[in-house]
């Protein structure tokens, strides 16, 4: 969430940015001056009854004293505490208002993100690996999984309807493994501390990281209770500081977690619609970073380093695309989107984002540091990216090391994690 005293003060320059982001995005703003003008009237017509009302009970306290009447004093007295009451019920109500208007409206834009309306505007930064040359035709990963009898989407629809899917054998070792994976190398190589969050978490988490209450709809909500099953671990690894004032010898804080995540969203936009692209259910591990206003820039590039490096152990060919203004997720100040080559699809698809979303965050779930020599907290940057999407890196290991008799071969790096197993071929039947 923006900060109040900052929109009121550079409200020109904050429509500007908004604007950036193409589409509505400055709509949210078309009422706040006049909130923000109302609740001001309001907060000043209640210091000035209080005013008087000091004033009159001095009248009434002397008039007492010296023996005069003081029922006019002291029915004055009472209608200005009225007065007091009502304005003060109309700045909160004014206040309250306020409020959801800044909680609708989306992060700023940073300096370093282009212009541009939609994914085909975004700039291509960096590429890395080389793409295969097959000597037969590529299938994608549903064919193949369901081919070897690794991948079931039959049967998850049976269980569970549409968007799900069912491992088996190796399919379901593999996802295992590839968890594993990605956990020892952040923990023991890029220095994240593994926490295994809850996966459900209350409507505080989930407006403190941006999903409440524009991404409502988005979102799975356990009747019965304040309960949101989690879309992503970000959502519990971020609050986990929610309302605490670290200190700044304690930042950066880096966080990792292995976890499922549920979003209601996935089958809603028309595209993705074969195999593991954009499931209801899916696993990720996400890393999390706490840092410095000063420092959070430079934490977002390690951030992205960490998780091209999981990409590049398993040598899976991808790029790194900076994100436009107008494809920028509600939250993110900057964005880095990570996407693998499929050759089954012939095409590159996200695999990881990693954003910076500044103090955005932090302002609404509340978490601060104590900078050094000073007695005045500030908020926080937060920071979060996949490392990796589980399933996503399923299907690419899967398109990548297919072969011609329909066998996959497991990465190098993975083999360990899959007890030494190098190739996954068809059962016999």
């Amino acid at each position: 969430m923006l900060d109040l005293g900052f929109v009121r003060a550079n409200l020109a320059q904050v429509k500007e940015k908004l604007a950036r982001r193409g589409g509505d995005a400055t709509a949210a703003l078309d009422g706040f001056e006049a909130l923000d003008k109302e609740r001001r009237e309001k907060i000043t017509r209640v210091e000035y009854f209080k005013q008087q009302l000091n004033v009159i009970s001095q009248q009434v306290a002397e008039r007492m004293r010296s023996g005069q009447n003081a029922s006019a004093q002291i029915h004055a007295a009472s209608e200005h505490k009225e007065a007091i009451i009502d304005f003060q019920r109309q700045a909160e109500a004014a206040d309250e208002a306020l409020q959801a208007v800044l909680q609708q409206i989306p992060n700023l834009p940073a300096e370093s993100v282009p212009d541009g309306n939609s994914a085909e505007d975004n700039i291509e930064v960096r590429r890395w690996g080389t793409l295969r040359a097959f000597d037969f035709a590529p299938k994608p990963h549903w064919e193949i999984g369901e081919q070897l009898g690794i991948l079931d989407f039959e049967r998850a629809a049976k269980i569970s309807g549409a968007r799900f899917a069912v491992y088996w054998d190796a399919g379901a070792r593999m996802e295992r493994a590839l968890a594993n994976f990605m956990l020892d190398m952040h923990t023991r190589q890029h220095g994240y501390r593994e926490v295994l969050p809850p996966y459900m978490v209350n409507s505080d988490s989930m407006f403190g990281t941006g999903q409440l209450p524009k991404f409502k709809e988005d979102s799975f909500h356990c009747e019965g209770g304040d309960h949101w099953l989690i879309p992503t671990a970000e959502v519990p690894l971020t609050n986990l500081f929610r309302d605490e004032i670290l200190d700044e010898k304690q930042l950066p804080i880096s966080v990792a977690a292995y976890t499922p995540c549920f979003r209601a969203e996935a089958g809603s936009h028309g595209k993705d619609v074969r195999g593991l692209i954009r499931q209801h259910q899916f696993q990720k591990v996400e890393l999390v970073k706490f840092a410095t206003p000063e420092h959070s820039y430079e934490e977002h590039e390690k951030l992205t380093a960490h998780a091209e490096a999981v990409l590049q152990a398993l040598e899976l060919p991808y790029r790194v695309m900076n994100l436009c203004a107008g494809d920028l997720g509600f939250s993110a100040a900057k964005t880095y989107d990570l996407e693998v080559w499929l050759p089954g699809q012939n095409v590159y698809r996200e695999i990881s984002s990693c954003s910076n979303f500044e103090a955005f965050q932090a302002r609404r779930a509340n978490i601060r540091y104590r900078p050094q020599g000073q007695k005045k907290p500030e908020f926080v940057h937060t920071l979060n990216g996949s490392g990796l999407a589980v399933g996503r890196t399923w299907l690419a290991v899967v398109e990548n090391y297919q072969q011609a008799d329909g066998s996959v071969r497991i990465p190098n790096a993975l083999a360990p994690y899959m007890g030494g197993e190098t190739l996954i071929q068809p059962k016999p039947r």
